[in-house]
């Protein structure tokens, strides 16, 4: 995998905004008036994460520990701290980026290949591998270029490997699905048993796989900026930092700004727009050609390659021709992966609807095949305040539309029920970072290209 230039600029996303605001059919002059009300309303206004304090995760902190404290918090990412001594005062210095589960994603897949060397040799020992500085033509060598920036191949590895008579063509896998038919109930030992990969740390998967940007916005920015990041850049969270103490103080999420909307029934302006149906709206803004699904006997890695591939965190997961819907799977779902290796020891073989049977038998009250929570879902005539409220009752980031027969028509995401209440000022994205990112540091804007649909 290629890896992103680390100061790219944020990219833009004026085209795609466009598109949907083309898509919408809430009269323009409402959404201009909503648009100068959350431009007056700042950040701090805008309620603390749970319990007041931000989850923080040091940055020589194990992937699988990361993940554990991801899964126990019920969070799905976190801002990761610097952990050399002497690191700069201010929050560049402080901060490396944010870890989420779609890190997590990138690196089980692409270790997958190194982990498959690793066993065609025997183990990660015999193979050669080990933590020192990455080998460039080491890894050239053996045609792994994504997973050696995290795991590390150096010249003499190489060396040893192919010594042992590990060659590019015998050993090395180019797909992570490819190279997991070679793993079976070993991936397990050499990934969160053996070095280099029970060893990787959080800041080698923020360094190597930034998926998401570090964008942070200071406590007196505008509840507008704030939407228009988790809308029109399409970013999962926006950290929330005081420039004079460099401390992060909250951490809004698409999530968190829904389930704000939802405190705003009783409002003339929102339980109109909430009582109008999805086409009222212009929603789902996805048609039915554009929704990505996955098969149920399609492996559990060809679904997180799908959400690698696309971008996006979550996919429905379908059967038959008419494509009916029995269940989805999240970013989130890595954890259970990783954290259960017990349960999903056949892992090369393991397709979706096993995945989702094994876990759903082990969540109390619950049948043998009975399968995880069933994702919400609505018809294409659902209220908008219904969306909303099923959306925020639970810990989703989507909700399917489906016709009678459970046939996936749609999808309604938590961007597109944010953009739905806002509209972007001529200009104002491009001054708002040009002024902001000047005064906490000018850093902010040089995030990767890299931004994950919801």
């Amino acid at each position: 995998m290629d890896q992103p230039e680390e100061n790219a600029k944020l990219p833009s996303c004026d085209a795609y905004f466009e598109a949907i605001q083309s898509k919408k059919k809430l009269p323009l002059s409402l959404q201009e008036s909503l648009t100068a009300a959350f431009a007056q309303i700042p950040v701090s206004s805008f309620p603390d994460v749970p319990a007041g304090r931000v989850i923080e995760i040091p940055g020589d902190t194990s992937i699988l520990d990361a993940v554990r404290i991801l899964s126990e918090h019920n969070i799905r990412a976190a801002p990761v701290l610097n952990p050399e001594p002497g690191a700069p005062a201010d929050w560049q210095g402080r901060y490396l980026g944010v870890i989420d589960y779609s890190a997590v994603i990138l690196w089980v897949l692409e270790n997958a290949e190194l982990a498959s060397i690793a066993l065609s040799a025997g183990s990660a020992t015999a193979a050669g591998i080990g933590i020192g500085a990455v080998g460039a033509v080491g890894a050239a060598a053996l045609g792994a270029t994504g997973p050696a920036a995290v795991a590390g191949l150096t010249a003499a590895a190489v060396g040893a490997a192919v010594a042992g008579g590990l060659t590019a063509e015998k050993g090395v896998a180019k797909d992570g699905l490819t190279a997991a038919d070679h793993l079976g109930e070993d991936f397990y030992k050499v990934l969160l048993e053996q070095e280099p990969f029970k060893s990787t740390t959080v800041r080698s998967i923020v360094e190597s796989y930034r998926w998401s940007p570090f964008v942070p916005i200071t406590l007196d920015s505008s509840m507008l900026t704030v939407l228009l990041l988790l809308s029109k850049y399409r970013l999962r969270n926006v950290p929330v930092i005081e420039p004079d103490k460099p401390v992060i103080r909250n951490f809004i999420t698409q999530a968190g700004v829904v389930k704000g909307l939802l405190q705003c029934k009783g409002r003339d302006w929102f339980d109109y727009i909430s009582a109008l149906p999805l086409s009222d709206l212009g929603l789902p803004f996805m048609s039915i050609d554009e929704v990505i699904t996955v098969n149920s006997d399609d492996l559990i890695l060809e679904a997180f390659k799908c959400m690698k591939d696309n971008k996006i965190g979550g996919v429905p997961v379908v059967e038959g021709p008419n494509k009916k819907l029995v269940g989805s799977v999240s970013i989130r779902d890595i954890r259970f992966l990783l954290l259960r290796p017990d349960l999903f020891s056949n892992f090369r073989q393991l397709t979706i609807i096993e995945f989702m049977k094994t876990l759903g038998s082990t969540l109390p009250d619950s049948g043998e095949n009975c399968l995880v929570k069933p994702p919400p879902t609505c018809r294409p005539d659902a209220s908008l305040g219904s969306v909303i409220d099923s959306i925020a009752s639970r810990i989703t980031h989507r909700i399917y539309v489906v016709d009678d027969d459970l046939e996936v028509t749609g999808v309604v995401t938590l961007r597109d029920v944010i953009s739905c209440f806002i509209h972007e000022p001529p200009g104002y994205c491009d001054s708002y970072l040009a002024s902001t990112m000047e005064k906490i540091g000018g850093k902010s804007s040089e995030c990767s290209v890299q931004v994950e649909n919801s």
